[in-house]
């Protein structure tokens, strides 16, 4: 039995803990309530974590930002001079020779007219954009500069000032870069006459291509920005969660320009609404004339919305055939893009490991090929690659079990899908396939074996923390019947592709 008293006491405990996590989870909420941020939780206090708040370092914060933007208006730059000189040099090429016909004064003039053009684009891009300029809405790129301008008017000075001058200037090169793919596709329809009259047909094909990989390459730096680090994605949880930075974000961000967004908490803002009906009002709506319809009905509403659905999407297909709606990208007749193109060296990179075991012999006993490979995306049908693998031994069999180093094997492979999932996947290796304890007797060359894989092989996807496919690879090695002794034809391994 417990006494009473030392219960009460007990229960007093209790209760005055649960006393100060609430005052401390009341006092966090209303102290975001002020216009101030020095209430931000910038170090962990005890009571935050009940609060569910964590932790959040501005600094840090903008810093990352400031990293990324960077980063990006330095590639941004870079692609765009690339892209404007090759542009260029194709043009001059074109004045140069109409310079030998009949309209040489013309060509002349346009030559010098063309060089005046490009050099004001290449100069834009070296320095800043004059402010008051009207930018596109980049999503992600606004919530990270608004998130930044409210920590600035907040008081929290440092790397947030340098971050939020260089998204700005990031915004600028976006700008300036959707100015530049306006300009080269005007440059096009204003050079397609003259190629076809001159017969150059392939520098229209060239055009074309440069045009649809540039605009590519600017939508894939946007999708970067959709991708935020661990530390970027925790501070505008956070940040979200106050509704002080509700408020601010409401009425500063880019989008509070584009769309006069009303404040629930105005009656005059909310006025305007008046009348209009709810999406739970038009939610019973539907409900109730499904219910009078009968039994069918449901069914019969999921056809009618999957057939508007279907038409939908076939005027969406038509619109971008027709070069309009929102593609970035409008796609040249004729022409198949390589969507590795406009990914970096690293993102074209794929990690994987196989694993391939066989049956003990009269030569060998139980082994297992453990194998990391390391390819690289020629495009999206098309990858080569490399790598290594160490053969394992487990001995004879349960009864005799007994870990040895039974070789090592170094690979080169190629991949083509063939269709769908399916790949046809072929290589050369070279393996070591003797016992060794020490790595000098590696150097023996007759010691050697080469393999020729050739065989198919498919990719499934697999829901995984680690990995993104398995690979399942049915290869025949067609220079077995050469070696002595002489090994399996047909190999089976399974693989693994990391994410």
């Amino acid at each position: 039995m417990v006494p009473i008293s030392t219960f009460g006491q007990y229960r007093r405990s209790v209760l005055r803990r649960i006393t100060i996590i609430l005052t401390g989870c009341i006092l966090f909420s209303n102290s975001f309530s002020q216009t101030k941020l020095d209430s931000l939780p910038t170090h962990r206090v005890p009571w935050t974590e009940p609060c569910g708040l964590g932790k959040l370092d501005p600094q840090k914060f903008a810093a990352s930002i400031a990293e990324k933007s960077k980063k990006l208006e330095d590639k941004l730059v870079a692609k765009s001079m690339k892209v404007l000189e090759g542009m260029q040099k194709q043009e001059e090429k074109i004045y140069r020779k109409l310079l030998s016909t009949k309209d040489s004064l013309e060509a002349r003039s346009k030559l010098i007219e063309l060089k005046g053009k490009y050099t004001v684009l290449k100069d834009k891009l070296k320095n800043p954009e004059m402010p008051g300029k009207a930018r596109q809405y980049i999503p992600k790129l606004d919530s990270f500069s608004t998130s930044l301008k409210f920590l600035d008017q907040n008081g929290i000075g440092g790397k947030v000032k340098d971050a939020l001058a260089k998204t700005g200037k990031l915004q600028d090169k976006f700008q300036q870069a959707e100015e530049i793919k306006k300009f080269i596709k005007e440059r096009r329809e204003q050079l397609k006459a003259q190629l076809e009259k001159l017969g150059m047909v392939k520098q229209l094909k060239q055009i074309n291509k440069q045009v649809y990989y540039y605009a590519a390459q600017v939508k894939e730096y946007k999708e970067i920005l959709s991708d935020p680090k661990k530390i970027e994605k925790k501070a505008l949880e956070l940040l979200s969660r106050t509704k002080v930075f509700k408020d601010f974000m409401r009425k500063n961000s880019m989008l509070a320009s584009l769309f006069r967004i009303p404040d629930p908490d105005s009656p005059l803002d909310m006025s305007g609404f008046a009348g209009l009906q709810t999406r739970v009002q038009v939610n019973n709506l539907v409900q109730q004339q499904i219910a009078a319809g009968g039994p069918n009905a449901r069914q019969q509403f999921r056809q009618n919305m999957q057939a508007a659905q279907s038409q939908i999407n076939e005027l969406k297909n038509k619109i971008l055939k027709a070069g309009g709606g929102s593609s970035d990208a409008e796609m040249p007749e004729g022409f198949k893009p390589n969507d590795q193109k406009t990914k970096s060296f690293l993102k074209r990179l794929e990690y994987g490991a196989n694993v391939q075991s066989q049956k003990a012999s009269n030569y060998f006993p139980v082994t297992s090929d453990i194998g990391l490979s390391l390819g690289y995306r020629l495009n999206d049908k098309n990858i080569i690659g490399v790598g290594a693998s160490y053969k394992i031994g487990w001995g004879g069999g349960w009864n005799d079990l007994r870990i040895s180093h039974q070789g090592i094997g170094l690979r080169s492979y190629v991949d083509i899908k063939l269709k769908g999932s399916l790949w046809i996947s072929g290589g050369y290796e070279q393996n070591y396939r003797s016992a060794f304890s020490d790595f000098d007797q590696l150097r023996d060359r007759n010691g050697w074996q080469k393999s020729g894989l050739l065989g198919l092989s498919r990719s499934i996807p697999v829901k995984s923390k680690f990995f993104k496919k398995t690979k399942l690879m049915l290869l025949w090695d067609f220079l077995s019947y050469e070696q002595v002794p002489r090994t399996q034809p047909i190999v089976f391994r399974i693989g693994y592709q990391f994410k």
